[in-house]
């Protein structure tokens, strides 16, 4: 929330509300969710909240129409979970269908949207033979975002990505990039 409210609205000229897409939702009071500026849609695969549809983000409709699609996905410790790195680089991939490029009276609203909010346990990215921040950067690049904001605390990285266009989808493949017996198999495949 402190990323947005960067670029909190003036009282001249009001953000419009702004839809989010909050996929594995656990909680309907987080700070997001508290927040007047967001539309909050929540899914997640077995919801347990009567507020949060029981979806799969794999199996939900591409939106047809700007009304459907949304200003911000959050994918906050989901990534992690989906099994496979093909399917991981595929609901990456995924994401940019269902953001919406909005004109804001406000450009600097521009600057945070359309967006997506990523969160990932640290390791996946400091201490994975086939995945580190650069590789994550380059794969997010040929997905058409731009990084705006990131945090790495020693538990969890945040960030904050921007699509700034559909990007031209390259290849990446699980290929070591660092050795070490210690490491970990976190990896992310487009295909």
């Amino acid at each position: 929330m402190d990323w947005i409210k960067e670029v909190q609205p003036s009282k001249t000229i009001p953000l419009p509300p702004l839809r989010l897409l909050e996929v594995g939702a656990l909680s309907t009071t987080n700070a997001c969710s508290k927040s007047p500026m967001f539309q909050v849609t929540r899914i997640d695969l077995h919801s347990q909240h009567p507020d949060i549809m029981s979806q799969d983000f794999m199996e939900r409709p591409i939106p047809t129409g700007d009304g459907e699609k949304f200003h911000i996905i959050s994918l906050s410790l989901i990534l992690n979970y989906v099994p496979l790195p093909a399917r991981r680089g595929e609901m990456l991939r995924r994401t940019t269908l269902f953001l919406q490029h909005t004109q804001f009276e406000n450009p600097q609203f521009s600057t945070l949207f359309p967006s997506l909010f990523l969160v990932l346990p640290a390791p996946c990215v400091t201490n994975s033979r086939y995945l580190d921040e650069k590789r994550l950067a380059d794969i997010m690049a040929s997905l058409g975002y731009s990084m705006r904001r990131q945090k790495l605390s020693c538990k969890l990285l945040y960030q904050l990505w921007i699509l700034i266009d559909q990007g031209h989808t390259l290849k990446f493949k699980k290929e070591e990039i660092r050795g070490g017996k210690s490491r970990n198999n976190f990896a992310i495949v487009i295909e």
